[in-house]
C-alpha cells in the first residue's frame, strides 16, 4: 500500500439501507454468497463483450473465472474474479453508495410493490452489502481493465464509514475478502461453500472453483440450441436437476422473446410418485434469472394440478424484490405463468398426435391429474378437455379415446357427447342405462374414477357439443324403428301401477313414468327433480361431504315390456304386501345400479324377507 487510507462515511440514507439489507432483508444468511458470485459473473460478462472492441486491456491473458478459497483457521472466504474491476471512482460510485439512483429512490422501491420492468438488486447495487451479515470486516482488491489504471483496496466493517487506499500488484478483477464473524465460521469451511454454489450458482456460464477444484460441472443447456443438444445431455440434466434415477418420460425445450423472456426446459418424470401413494408431488421447477437461482420450488410458477413437472425456467424480465428470494405478486410473473401454462398444454397436445403411445403412457401415470385441472380451473378447461382420455363403448377395453375422436365417430344428428359413470366398465355394461343407445347406436365414454363426473360437470361442453350423462333427463331418445322384444302392458294398466309405485313408495320418488330408455331391464333412475339425474346428484354429494346428507327424491321410470313389472302390477291387487315388498326392492336397485344406494342394510333386509317368501311356499 502506498498512499494513507482516505476515509469515507456513508450518508445518513445510505446508512438506513444498510441496516435493512443486513438485518431484515435477506431470510437466509448464505444468499452472500450468491450475490457474490453473481457480481463476479457480471464483471467477466462485461469483459467479455468489451474485449470485442477493446484491444488494449491490462491483464488481457488471464482467464475467464471465478475463485473462491476458504480459510477455516483465519475464518475467511475469499472470491476473486478477473473481470472489468474498478478504479477509485467507481469504487466510491458502486461500493461507496448502496444505491446507484440515489438511496431515497431505494428505500421508495422498498415502500412500493416493486417495479415492473427491473430487478432492485440489479438496479441499485444492493447484493454486495448482504455480505455484512456476517462479516466483520470486508476487503475489496480491485483493479481496472484500462492499462494505466491503479490497483485499490476498499474495506469496510459495514458500521458507518468505509476506506480506500492504493494497493499494488493487483491483478485486474475484483478480489473480495471476507472476515468472517465468529457465529457465522461455517462459510469458511470448504463443503458448505460448494454446497451453497452447487445449489445457487451451478449454472453461472463461468467456472466457478473452490480451493481449485471446480464446483459448476453441469452446462446451463436450457440457453442453448435444441439442435446443438444430445438426448443423453438432456437426460443428464435431468438427473442432475431432479435427483431422479431415470430418463424422463418426455421434455419441452421452449423459448419465447415475446410477450415475456423465456428459455425453459421442463420434464414430465417417468413415474407418478404421487399414483403410488409415496407423497405428493412438490414442484420442481427451479427458477433462475440470468442463470441464477431464485427460487428453487416457486409455488407460483404453474397451476397447483402441474406439480409434477420438473426442470427450469430463466427470465431476465422477472420482477423480483430486492433480495432476489420471493417473486413478487405481479403482472409480468401471471403472464409468465400464463405463458408456460398455454404453452405446455399445447406440447402435450401435440405429443398425443405425434407421440401417441408416450402420450398415453404420460396419461396412465398423470391423467388424474390433468383431471383436476379441468374440474377446478376454469381458465384452462377448454385445452384441458382436448387432453382427456377415456374408455369407450365404441373401443374394445383398455383402448382410451379423446373427445375429438368421440366426436368424429358421432352421427351428424347427433348433439350430445355421452358419458356413463360406474366403479369398472364391467359394473356399467351390466347396468340398464346402456340398453338403449346400444340399440340405437350412440356411443357413450366410460368414466370409473371419482373425479370423472366432477370433470364432466365442470367442462360441460366441448367444441359446441354438450356433455351429459347417459342417465339424465337432458337426453331425449327417439322412437327405435322397430319396437323390443315382449308384449307391453295396456296404457290403462301402466298409468295404473306408476300411480300406485308413486304413492306407496312416498317421498323416495318425485315421479314414476315410463320410456324409451329400458330395453331389457325392468327399472332404472333418470333425472327430473331439477339435479340434472344420478350423476349431477352424486357430483353433489361430493361437493357437500354426502355423509349425513338428506336422500332427495327421485324419478323412477319402469319398463312395462318386462315380466316382473307385469307380474308387480298383478300382485298390487292379489298380495299388496309382497307388491309393496317387491317396489321397495326395485328401488333399491336401481338406487344401487345408479350407485345412489348410501346404506344398503335395508335393501339386504328386505332380500332376505322376499327370499323367506319364496322359501315358504
Amino acid at each position: 500500500m502506498t498512499d494513507k487510507p482516505s476515509k469515507h462515511e456513508f450518508q445518513a440514507e445510505t446508512k438506513q439501507v444498510l441496516d435493512i439489507v443486513v438485518n431484515s432483508l435477506y431470510k437466509d444468511k448464505e444468499i452472500f454468497v450468491r450475490e457474490l458470485i453473481s457480481n463476479a459473473s457480471d464483471a467477466l460478462e462485461k469483459l467479455r463483450r468489451l474485449q470485442i472492441t477493446e484491444k488494449d486491456i491490462q491483464d488481457d491473458e488471464l482467464d475467464h473465472e471465478i475463485k473462491v478459497t476458504t480459510d477455516e483457521t483465519g475464518k475467511t472466504l475469499t472470491i476473486q474474479d478477473f473481470g472489468l474491476g474498478m478504479d477509485k471512482d467507481e469504487l466510491i460510485e458502486n461500493l461507496g453508495t448502496i444505491a446507484h439512483s440515489g438511496s431515497k429512490a431505494f428505500m421508495e422501491a422498498l415502500k412500493s410493490d416493486g417495479e415492473n420492468n427491473d430487478n432492485l438488486i440489479g438496479k441499485f447495487g444492493v447484493g454486495f452489502y448482504s455480505v455484512f451479515m456476517v462479516a466483520d470486516k470486508v476487503q475489496a482488491f480491485t483493479r481496472t481493465w484500462k492499462k494505466d489504471g491503479f490497483g485499490q483496496c476498499w474495506q469496510s466493517d459495514g458500521s458507518g464509514s468505509y476506506s480506500i487506499e492504493d494497493a499494488n500488484d493487483q491483478q485486474r478483477g475484483t478480489k473480495v475478502i471476507i472476515n468472517l464473524k465468529e457465529e457465522f465460521a461455517e462459510f469458511a469451511k470448504e463443503d458448505r461453500i460448494k454446497d451453497i454454489i452447487k445449489k445457487y450458482s451451478a449454472f453461472v456460464q463461468f467456472p466457478v472453483s473452490v480451493n481449485g477444484e471446480k464446483v459448476n460441472t453441469v452446462d446451463a443447456i436450457w440457453l442453448r440450441s435444441k439442435k446443438d443438444i444430445t438426448d443423453e445431455e438432456y437426460e443428464e440434466f435431468y438427473k442432475f436437476q431432479s435427483n431422479d434415477y431415470e430418463a424422463p418420460l418426455m421434455r419441452m425445450h421452449f423459448s419465447a422473446d415475446a410477450p415475456l423472456e423465456i428459455n425453459s426446459l421442463l420434464f414430465v418424470p417417468k413415474r407418478n410418485m404421487e399414483k403410488m401413494g409415496m407423497f405428493r408431488n412438490e414442484n420442481k421447477v427451479a427458477l433462475h434469472c440470468r442463470k441464477v437461482l431464485i427460487d428453487p420450488e416457486p409455488k407460483s410458477l404453474f397451476p397447483e394440478w402441474l406439480r409434477f413437472l420438473k426442470g427450469v425456467v430463466d427470465s431476465s424480465d422477472l420482477p423480483l424484490n430486492v433480495s432476489r428470494e420471493v417473486m413478487q405478486d405481479s403482472e409480468l410473473l401471471r403472464k409468465l405463468n400464463q405463458v408456460l401454462t398455454k404453452r405446455f398444454l399445447r406440447f402435450l397436445n401435440e405429443q398425443s398426435k405425434k407421440e401417441a403411445d408416450t402420450y398415453l403412457e404420460f396419461w396412465k401415470e398423470f391423467g388424474i391429474l390433468l383431471k383436476e385441472g379441468a374440474a377446478t380451473d376454469f381458465t384452462y378447461k377448454e385445452d384441458l378437455a382436448k387432453l382427456l382420455r377415456f374408455e369407450s363403448t365404441a373401443l374394445e377395453p383398455g383402448k382410451l379415446t379423446g373427445l375429438d375422436e368421440y366426436i368424429d365417430r358421432m352421427a351428424k344428428d347427433q348433439k350430445e357427447i355421452l358419458f356413463l359413470f360406474g366403479k369398472s366398465r364391467e359394473s356399467i355394461e351390466a347396468g340398464p342405462y346402456l340398453e338403449a343407445l346400444k340399440a340405437r347406436s350412440l356411443e357413450v365414454l366410460l368414466l370409473t374414477e371419482p373425479v370423472d363426473e366432477y370433470v364432466m360437470q365442470s367442462v360441460r361442453e366441448y367444441k359446441e357439443k354438450k356433455i351429459i350423462s347417459a342417465d339424465s333427463e337432458e337426453l331425449k331418445l327417439e322412437k327405435l324403428d322397430e319396437a323390443p322384444k315382449g308384449k307391453a302392458m295396456t296404457k290403462k294398466d301402466t298409468k295404473s301401477l306408476c300411480k300406485w309405485l308413486k304413492e306407496t313408495l312416498k317421498e323416495k320418488v318425485s315421479d314414476v313414468e315410463t320410456g324409451e330408455r329400458l330395453i331389457d331391464s325392468p327399472v332404472c333412475i333418470v333425472g327430473g327433480d331439477g339435479m340434472g339425474g344420478a350423476s349431477a346428484r352424486r357430483v353433489m354429494k361430493m361437493m357437500q361431504g354426502g355423509d349425513g346428507m338428506p336422500s332427495a327424491p327421485v324419478k323412477l321410470q319402469v319398463n312395462q315390456r318386462h315380466p316382473i313389472i307385469k307380474g308387480l302390477s298383478n300382485l298390487v291387487q292379489s298380495d299388496s304386501d309382497t307388491a309393496e315388498l317387491i317396489a321397495n326392492q326395485l328401488l333399491d336397485n336401481a338406487l344401487a345400479t345408479a350407485n345412489l344406494l348410501d346404506d344398503p342394510r335395508e335393501m339386504i333386509a328386505r332380500s332376505y324377507q322376499a327370499i323367506e317368501k319364496l322359501a315358504n311356499q
